[in-house]
């Protein structure tokens, strides 16, 4: 793997609440290569400034000075044509699911592209939630014990950074493309779906379909299609505009 690659991928956490695991998140990150963490709305402020997690960090200090804190998930996904969300929880609507094998092949297709790769890991008592995953490319997990597949936070963040370090070394393939027949797609990354999203739900609100004082499942719907369909960007203006047209008839 080299430098280039490697600064292809953030590694996000999300509301984490002890720095002990921030510390060690960035200690496995510069064990395997990577370098660019980012942390949102963690339960402490500063918390890669935190003691426990300097001392957790080990000789990865760079890790946690150069760390992203923001309050904006959608800010972090911005620019990420694959979004991958770690939980094994099932979820009745959602993004497509994946094994992480899987997902390693699909981020070796990205990563060839040129593509930037966000992996998204939730607070360490309750995971991801819906509205987190409602940014997510994919709901993505590891192959654990069913009775039992819950992974520490830092532990998780090692698993994925050593099997991503592996896959990048060509010890799997990704997904293969004729070059001559299949011509390199622009996805829209998924904060652009998810205003999208709120466009569409302002418009079928403008025309009657959707009655905001009982919507039912039609947005959790709606979100669960254009995840499935991995919008490109041209289709996400192309349905902005729909929206657009049906705001005109308020």
């Amino acid at each position: 793997m080299n430098t280039t690659q490697s600064q292809q991928f953030r590694w996000i956490l999300l509301e984490t609440s002890h720095p002990g695991n921030v510390g060690s998140a960035a200690r496995a990150l510069k064990t395997m290569g990577f370098s660019d963490l980012r942390l949102i709305n963690p339960k402490v402020p500063n918390i890669a400034q935190e003691s426990e997690a300097i001392a957790l960090a080990s000789g990865a200090i760079d890790i946690l000075k150069n760390s992203q804190e923001s309050a904006s998930l959608n800010a972090a996904v911005e620019g990420c044509s694959l979004v991958l969300g770690l939980s094994s929880r099932d979820r009745e609507f959602g993004p497509p699911e994946l094994s992480w094998e899987e997902a390693c092949k699909l981020i070796l297709q990205e990563v060839a592209n040129r593509q930037q790769v966000a992996l998204l890991f939730g607070p360490e008592r309750t995971g991801l939630d819906n509205k987190h995953l409602s940014l997510c490319t994919h709901r993505v997990w590891l192959d654990a014990n069913p009775l039992y597949p819950s992974l520490n936070l830092a532990q998780a963040i090692m698993v994925c950074a050593f099997t991503l370090r592996e896959a990048l070394q060509n010890k799997l393939k990704p997904i293969a493309l004729d070059e001559g027949k299949v011509e390199a797609v622009e996805y829209a990354d998924p904060a652009a779906v998810a205003a999208m999203l709120e466009h569409w739900g302002q418009g079928l609100e403008a025309i009657g379909f959707l009655d905001p004082s009982n919507p039912k499942k039609l947005m959790a719907r709606l979100q669960a299609l254009f995840a499935r369909a991995r919008l490109h960007k041209e289709e996400v203006d192309l349905l902005r505009g729909i929206a657009k047209q049906m705001l005109l008839k308020k």
